[in-house]
């Protein structure tokens, strides 16, 4: 049975390069009738907050990525210790001491003589008197993993075949000298105790995920198959920072965008295939990884507006009863505001504004040289109610009193009823409306 996972630290919002990861591996498993975990990466105590595990969750469930599971790192602490005093004993975790100064001077050092800056393992030469002075110095010992230094291969989902030179590539820390555990080994033994067959994540985990193989297998365990998707850039190619609030699923969500706009954007997008709305299992049973490259991806959000505008118009009254009865549309004329309005909305929240102008009137935008005109026009026009044959009505005995006719008489009469140059057809906007400002 397949099972993926998606790991977020719930240390801040989900963003749109965390959806991508988030829901690629939701896709898979939904495919094949396999597992979803929700895996909360929450070992640093610090950082990590429940406000940010709710919104991750209410993320989730807006846009229908519901899990089969969900687990929390921090309750598995036991499991990380047990392994780490095994590798221990295996001698593949070794105590090291230098500081950030130490390893960043080595770094230049290498640099400057042509070599690549990796770890030298000078952990590895210390004896338990060499361990005992740099303690009694003050130092704090931490962790890394000894890397078999021979090459690390595997066929990724979407890049093809990788093959990196260990030796290439430091002995990654494990565990933080205040005992955290750090991402790299806890999501290998937890992807070898849940049996996790696939993972799909950024490219710019390819290096990790060489190291993590060996340790899954360092642990006893399989290594998945791993995938690893492009970059989102902006969409003119810049950086995406994932630190632009207007790029966060919550942001996104209060302003107005449809989850399924998102949805058919990220699950296509950089695939080649047409971006469009499609259900979750639509998606699902037309997605391979195969479809996607590896140049880094741009991404735009205005491309989900009119998506969303698609979405949004296409709803039955039934969706957004409750949400129109919320505003105060009288029963009885809900179901013809919504058919009036609807196809004049990109956002849900559009409505609003829309029974703004036929329930308090709108404000009357009158150009200078029609002020005359629509002054005439409006003693022709009785007070509310109306109907569907008032505004056929109404112009006719407008262009009998004044000459007007086509354009010029019935533009100024929309702009001066509905303070709108566009929008829906007057004959349905007349019966909605309970004021009209410009009469006086």
């Amino acid at each position: 049975m397949t099972i993926t996972r998606f790991a977020p630290s719930p240390t801040g919002h989900i963003h749109v390069g965390n959806l991508r990861t988030a829901l690629f591996n939701h896709l898979i498993a939904r495919k094949s009738g396999g597992t979803f975990i929700l895996r909360l990466d929450d070992t640093d105590q610090e950082r990590s907050k429940e406000e940010y595990v709710d919104g991750i969750k209410r993320d989730l469930d807006w846009l229908g990525l519901h899990w089969d599971r969900v687990e929390r790192q921090s309750l598995r602490l036991d499991r990380y210790r047990a392994e780490a005093e095994a590798l221990r004993a295996s001698g593949r975790l070794y105590e090291v001491f230098e500081t950030p100064t130490e390893l960043d001077l080595k770094r230049k050092k290498q640099l400057n003589m042509g070599r690549p800056p990796v770890y030298d393992r000078t952990g590895l030469g210390l004896s338990a008197a060499d361990k005992d002075r740099l303690r009694a110095e003050g130092r704090e010992g931490y962790w890394r993993f000894q890397l078999d230094q021979s090459r690390i291969e595997w066929t990724d989902g979407i890049l093809g075949d990788i093959s990196i030179d260990a030796a290439s590539v430091s002995d990654p820390v494990l565990i933080r000298a205040d005992g955290q555990v750090l991402y790299t080994f806890a999501s290998s033994v937890d992807d070898t105790d849940m049996d996790v067959t696939d993972i799909v994540r950024g490219s710019d985990h390819v290096t990790n995920t060489a190291t993590q193989i060996q340790i899954i297998q360092a642990i006893g365990g399989t290594p998945p198959s791993f995938a690893h998707h492009s970059l989102l850039t902006g969409a003119k190619g810049e950086e995406l920072s994932k630190r632009i609030g207007a790029l966060s699923l919550k942001d996104l969500r209060e302003a107005g965008v449809a989850p399924e706009a998102l949805l058919g954007l990220m699950a296509r997008l950089g695939s080649g295939v047409p971006v469009g709305l499609a259900s979750l299992d639509e998606l699902a049973a037309g997605f391979d990884l195969s479809q996607f490259g590896a140049s880094p991806t741009k991404f735009d959000a205005d491309d989900l507006w009119p998506l969303t505008r698609e979405r949004n118009q296409a709803l039955p009254f039934a969706a957004v009863a409750d949400r129109i009865a919320a505003l105060g549309v009288p029963e009885a004329q809900a179901e013809r505001f919504w058919r009036v309005a609807s196809q004049n909305i990109t956002r849900l929240e559009d409505l609003e504004a829309w029974w703004q102008i036929f329930s308090t009137g709108a404000e009357p935008q009158i150009d200078p040289e029609d002020a005359e005109f629509v002054a005439q026009a409006m003693t022709l026009l009785p007070p509310p109610p109306y109907s569907e044959a008032s505004w056929g009505a109404w112009t006719t005995a407008v262009k009998e009193v004044t000459g007007r006719k086509g354009k010029g008489l019935f533009m100024p009469l929309r702009k001066a009823v509905t303070g709108q140059a566009h929008g829906p057809e007057m004959s349905d906007v007349m019966p909605l409306l309970q004021v009209v400002k410009a009469r006086g």
